[in-house]
């Protein structure tokens, strides 16, 4: 009964956090927002370093992973984010709550199974370039709140005790909503613009995961992930309103947006359940983002690339009378091209995090805390630069929950 309360209040959670507004940047008004992270908590705190078989932390990364699990895992995590916008001229500060996972992954001999929601990426921004005090001169401002999200499916199989294959099967869906004013000094009419996208899509992951010892106890742990590319469905509407209510007019239309295909490569070694420095490396295409109220001419799309390095150290997990030895310590560091050019200048996101996983005493289950600190664009060729701090927290619930009574 206590298990039923428990996924259905955080059901509840997650979809009421669906709605929330997920970032606050300027650079989420291109393509289909600020692409989020895609991994629990633990990874993140690694900067994405995800490469271990883990039996009791789920790893979306790559859908082999659910294969070595030994209890049935449900995970929720949320961030709350603060920022600091800058250009040459102004400043500006924003906060944020999310809803960044909620995760089921299920033992099954062999076998392991996973299921999902997590947001896929966030449009969140307000941006206003204010001229009423020159007669004559146009003033506009920007809005855009939304974002995709996915549901998904994962199966596993352990082919041998060291090696694991998987694939997941992810259902995209989600709206984006914009809003454009322009009005001009001394014109008494404004033009108000208002584009809703629905977007709707299937696409497909797959994965291995392999170890094996190099010394003593030393292991070498390897992940490999590709993601095939696919087309986004966008039904999307258009209504323009001159002066008010008083002349609107009405379109509305298909297109196709194309995510493209994702090839993710990790590596590391450490000893299992003590300690891990690993590093991954992430590759994706050139996609096709635009929608008709994006387009700029000052603006493409390039290939992706992220570099992350990280790791955990656990000093004694089997410790019975020193709390602190059981705690799991988390760092990484990431070095990420987004895939946006604007100016002709190439946005990166470089950051630094901190994690740690606190065990619940007797139990497998765990809280796990996180700090996430980053620079994300430049202030060069008129452009804004993001820096942020993210403040995560997830629980992570570990038991045999499928298992017969022996005794009625």
């Amino acid at each position: 009964m206590i298990k039923k309360i428990i996924l259905s209040a955080c059901l509840l959670i997650s979809f009421v956090s669906l709605a929330q507004q997920g970032t606050a940047s300027p650079y989420s008004f291109y393509g289909i927002g600020d692409v989020r992270f895609k991994g629990t908590l633990e990874n993140r705190s690694m900067a994405g370093v995800s490469v271990e078989q883990d039996s009791i932390h789920l790893n979306v990364d790559n859908p082999a992973s659910y294969a070595s699990l030994m209890q049935t895992t449900f995970t929720v995590g949320g961030t709350y984010g603060t920022s600091k916008i800058k250009s040459d001229t102004e400043k500006a500060s924003t906060t944020r709550s999310t809803f960044d996972y909620l995760l089921l992954g299920i033992p099954m001999g062999k076998f392991g199974a996973g299921f999902g929601l997590i947001p896929v990426s966030s449009v969140g921004y307000k941006i206003r370039n204010d001229n009423s005090d020159v007669m004559g001169e146009t003033s506009t401002q920007y809005e855009g709140e939304g974002g995709l999200n996915k549901v998904f499916l994962a199966l596993a199989y352990k082919i041998k005790p060291n090696w694991s294959v998987g694939a997941d099967m992810q259902y995209n869906f989600g709206k984006i909503e914009t809003t454009s004013i322009e009005a001009i000094t001394g014109v008494a009419s404004a033009t108000r613009e208002i584009n809703t996208s629905t977007l709707s899509g299937a696409n497909f992951n797959i994965g291995t995961m392999y170890q094996t010892k190099i010394y003593k106890k030393i292991q070498l742990f390897t992940s490999l992930a590709y993601t095939f590319g696919s087309n986004l469905n966008s039904d999307s509407e258009r209504t323009i309103q001159v002066d008010g209510e008083a002349s609107t007019i009405n379109e509305s239309g298909t297109s196709t947006l194309n995510l493209p295909n994702r090839f993710t490569i990790g590596a590391g070694v450490g000893e299992a359940r003590k300690w891990l420095v690993g590093t991954t490396v992430a590759f994706q295409g050139n996609g096709k983002f635009e929608n008709y109220y994006n387009t700029s001419e000052n603006v493409r799309y390039e290939n992706y690339a992220k570099y992350a390095i990280g790791g955990y150290y656990l000093p004694n997990y089997t410790s019975f009378t020193n709390y602190f030895s059981r705690i799991t310590y988390r760092a990484g560091l990431k070095y990420e091209k987004i895939g946006l050019v604007v100016n002709n200048e190439s946005i990166k996101d470089i950051g630094f995090s901190l994690g740690a996983g606190f065990p619940i005493t007797g139990t497998l289950s765990n809280v796990n805390f996180g700090i996430e600190y980053g620079k994300k664009g430049t202030v060069s060729a008129n452009l804004v630069q993001e820096n942020y701090i993210n403040f995560s927290l997830s629980f992570s619930f570990n038991d045999k929950w499928f298992v017969k009574s022996k005794f009625n």
